[in-house]
């Protein structure tokens, strides 16, 4: 868990890298390198430790709520605030973000997930900054993360497990409890 805590706080010291006053550019590249080191340390922490399952339920948190937002953005097309595109809804950079701080947190607990909830935060707070997207594409992106990472990983010693599963007649959630 040593490890774990130092990624832990190099996400949280990316947050002082950001000037109050940056411009809108400085804001889009904050929130880009902020979201790698929260995907990062969510693929990373469990490699470190040998928890290669929570690394593969952390890369496809981030892949589904990332996924989910492409989609998205596709079936409402939104104008972005600075004019630049139609994808403003919701964040990709957002959903990332709130997936792997998700994963890192209902994985390894508040120590670890703490420090990342916070930076993803930090990462939606800079993509409004940055006149990427509106408040709202933001708020859209951190549901869709937060869902994926606490519905696709689970706790590293839990005796509780819950899973996806489909057919060709639906889906669902199904729950597994040990005692």
């Amino acid at each position: 868990m040593k490890g774990s805590l130092w990624v832990a706080v190099a996400c949280l010291a990316t947050l002082g890298a950001t000037d109050a006053h940056a411009s809108d550019r400085s804001w889009d590249k904050a929130s880009s390198i902020v979201r790698n080191a929260v995907v990062v340390s969510a693929l990373g922490v469990p490699a470190v430790q040998g928890d290669w399952t929570g690394s593969l339920q952390a890369g496809a948190s981030v892949g589904a709520a990332f996924g989910a937002a492409e989609g998205l953005k596709r079936l409402f097309p939104e104008t972005r605030p600075d004019g630049s595109n139609d994808k403003s809804f919701p964040s990709g950079h957002t959903a990332s973000a709130f997936a792997a701080a998700a994963s890192l947190q209902n994985r390894y607990g508040w120590e670890v997930g703490l420090p990342a909830q916070i930076a993803a935060a930090f990462v939606g707070v800079a993509r409004v900054k940055a006149r990427k997207h509106h408040w709202y594409d933001v708020a859209a992106g951190a549901a869709l993360g937060e869902a994926s990472g606490f519905l696709i990983t689970s706790r590293r010693d839990d005796r509780v497990k819950v899973f996806p599963w489909g057919d060709g007649g639906g889906g669902g959630l199904g729950l597994a409890m040990r005692f």
